[in-house]
């Protein structure tokens, strides 16, 4: 009787072991194949749970292993989202992670010239289409909510770098780039903005054209200096980088190369065309830097109403208060033009 005992309890023991060794695999042993810090990987909507396994293989050790671990924790279900493993992840680990550990991922835009191009560029990082997005931010009710017409809708979105999650709606990135664009508009900006007695789309908008006429941030704020005072003095812009704005929607082709301004350019039928009509354009040219926005907030104050690219200082530009000084300043930038042959 007692070997009896002595043996059923041994069987007990090796049983309790082989059950706890088993969870031990299924459950606890790495099962990840990470080779750096971190792996990312992305569910798309409506992943099913095999083709989930089908993302996963290439980072697990063992599909199996997963699969039974996901079946007795009776996850059959993808969660949509960016996930992350790690070295020495255990399926109890991954399964808990792909549960619940969406995490954000870093969203960067910059310098965009329409809705378009925008929308182009965050479907490259997110998991909504472009045409989805276009069609959320011209809705009329968004337009209402944030008081833009179509024009002056890209002067919403502020070029940075954003945590965003990766599943994230049309409708709620648009609300958070509105969140995002009130906080940029501190009171400190607000007071700036009122001073100067400009909307915030207009500031936007100029800002625009300070950031296409000069890559010098240290230059910026002289550049929006003359422009204001254009401005003031109810002067044409005649800024260039609107006029090849106009022939950039003109040809329907964003990616045409202008590097030199022809005197039939400035004839282009467009309320783009500053050399034709007073006033700002009717919206940004492109998405300005936060530093071309910031010169227009703090520009210079100053006497210069004219302004051409210095051939001697490469990025900078010869500024004049009279026309007489800026026709002897466009004399030495034309001769180097004509001396490098750019013609077009």
């Amino acid at each position: 009787m007692l070997q009896f005992i002595k043996r059923s309890i041994r069987f007990v023991l090796i049983g309790t072991g082989i059950v706890f060794f088993s969870l031990l695999i299924v459950f606890y042993l790495p099962n990840t194949k990470v080779a750096y810090a971190s792996q990312s990987i992305y569910i798309p909507s409506g992943t099913t749970f095999i083709k989930l396994k089908e993302i996963l293989e290439p980072h697990l050790r063992s599909t199996i292993t997963f699969s039974l671990a996901a079946k007795t924790k009776r996850f059959d279900t993808p969660r949509v989202g960016h996930f992350v493993l790690k070295p020495s992840m255990g399926n109890q680990h991954i399964i808990n992670t792909l549960r619940s550990g969406n995490t954000p991922i870093q969203v960067v835009f910059n310098n965009q010239q329409t809705i378009a191009h925008l929308a182009g560029r965050i479907s490259e990082q997110l998991e909504m289409d472009s045409l989805s997005l276009v069609r959320e931010i011209m809705n009329s009710h968004f337009m209402d909510s944030v008081k833009l017409n179509r024009q002056e809708l890209l002067s919403l979105f502020l070029p940075n770098s954003y945590e965003i999650y990766w599943n994230i709606s049309a409708a709620e990135f648009c609300q958070r780039m509105q969140r995002e664009n009130d906080l940029f508009w501190n009171d400190i900006r607000e007071s700036k903005r009122k001073r100067l007695k400009m909307k915030r789309a207009e500031v936007i908008t100029l800002a625009s054209i300070v950031n296409e006429e000069s890559r010098k941030v240290d230059e910026r704020p002289r550049v929006a200096g003359v422009y204001l005072n254009r401005l003031r003095k109810g002067m044409k812009l005649q800024a260039d980088p609107t006029v090849v704005y106009a022939m950039k929607r003109q040809a329907s082709d964003f990616d045409l190369v202008v590097q030199r301004v022809l005197y039939k350019d400035l004839e282009i039928n467009s309320l783009y065309n500053t050399y034709k009509h007073i006033g700002l354009p009717p919206g940004p040219i492109t998405m300005p830097d936060i530093s071309s926005i910031d010169a227009v907030l703090n520009a210079e104050s100053h006497n210069y109403f004219f302004f051409v690219v210095d051939p001697k200082n490469p990025g900078y530009h010869l500024f004049a208060r009279t026309y007489s000084e800026h026709l002897a300043n466009r004399k030495l930038y034309v001769r180097w033009l004509n001396e490098n042959r750019i013609i077009r």
